[in-house]
């Protein structure tokens, strides 16, 4: 049986892909071999301090993220997110991420399951470091403390990153974010692009869409989802 193959488009300081994560580590957990969740990146916070800014400023930001993560039990946020750590932009954090999955792959020609992959801690490492510990997570170093915790080799992250392998790959992401007409984080994108879910998606909706599409309707037969 072939995977369901799910892009996953987000960007590392929107606070929704935040509250997100919990639900695409459960579709991993429950499906297991069935899918194949494939991470990409999007640019909502390219410019995160003109976004802000434009939104009435650090504090009011401040109070909106604490307002969205006071509804999920799951999630931590401090109370200085916003205004201790103010990463100028997502790319570099997206770009060192991009490092990552690219040193992982160059050791091993079969990527293990997405929940064990040294990229997936990295990823839910940087966001922790974020929200809940309001550090500047653009700076490289935040980013090389992540990659020595993991046990990845800092030398090979700077190589990927110095090569501009990294930032290749980065701009191959958000190329297929906006052809895919990716509006924003998080996205779900499955089906060949056909079935999109976008934003806060309940965790039984996606589930919903994977079951579908791993009921494979014929070909002259549409999907209910």
């Amino acid at each position: 049986m072939s995977k369901v193959q799910i892009d996953y488009y987000s960007d590392v300081l929107c606070i929704w892909a935040y509250v997100a994560e919990r639900r695409l580590e459960e579709l991993a957990t429950q499906f297991d071999s069935q899918i194949e969740i494939i991470p990409r990146y999007c640019s909502v916070f390219a410019d995160a301090w003109g976004k802000i800014e434009s939104r009435g400023g650090f504090e009011l930001f401040n109070e909106h993220v604490r307002d969205v993560a006071a509804r999920f039990d799951h999630v931590i946020v401090s109370d200085q997110v916003w205004l201790r750590g103010r990463p100028r932009t997502s790319a570099s954090s997206h770009q060192f991420l991009k490092a990552v999955e690219l040193v992982e792959r160059s050791e091993s020609a079969t990527l293990p399951p997405y929940l064990n992959r040294l990229s997936t801690r990295a990823a839910r490492d940087i966001r922790h470091a974020f929200f809940a510990e309001a550090k500047d997570i653009g700076t490289w170093g935040v980013q090389r403390d992540i990659a020595t915790r993991l046990g990845i080799d800092v030398r090979q992250i700077e190589q990927k990153l110095r090569s501009s392998e990294a930032l290749a790959a980065l701009v191959i992401d958000y190329g297929h974010a906006a052809d895919n007409g990716i509006a924003g984080s998080p996205t779900f994108l499955m089906n060949e692009g056909r079935q999109k879910l976008f934003g806060n998606v309940g965790y039984r909706l996606l589930e919903a869409n994977v079951q579908e599409l791993l009921r494979r309707p014929k070909d002259d037969e549409a999907s209910w989802c």
